[in-house]
């Protein structure tokens, strides 16, 4: 995950401990879901559940298949995973500049519920919260 997410600019690149953690952490209902393709990784997403709520934490898709409908596929299995799942709503934080990110969200009836300023480093950038109530 992080060869994949370090030549994506917009990913959350989190460290090797921070995997670890993520992982490792007991109590905390999580899932990741992988798109693999000839023995490669191209694409990923992570995210927990808080109660009745999910978060997505991370998303990334390798650069060279962009544009070929992984993250929509990726976003989609989560959907409906969620669902399943009985939870009421999934939230997440993007980058105020990843417009084919937010676009992606809206996409799928994401609506924008707030902002964190100076939430994302390197380089420092505002996130925008996107909620998906289930109904």
């Amino acid at each position: 995950m992080m060869a994949l997410e370090k030549h994506a600019a917009t990913a959350s690149h989190w460290s090797a401990a921070q995997y670890q953690t993520v992982f490792a952490s007991s109590g905390t209902r999580r899932v990741a879901l992988l798109i693999e393709e000839d023995a490669r990784m191209n694409g990923f997403l992570v995210a927990r559940a808080l109660d009745r709520e999910w978060e997505i934490e991370n998303v990334a898709v390798a650069g060279p298949t962009r544009r070929r409908g992984l993250g929509t596929r990726l976003l989609g299995e989560f959907l409906d995973l969620a669902r399943r799942e009985g939870a009421d709503a999934v939230f997440l934080e993007v980058r105020e500049s990843n417009r084919a990110a937010r676009r992606l969200y809206e996409k799928w009836a994401f609506e924008e519920s707030g902002q964190r300023k100076r939430y994302y480093r390197n380089p420092e950038e505002d996130a925008l919260v996107y909620r998906l109530y289930f109904g």
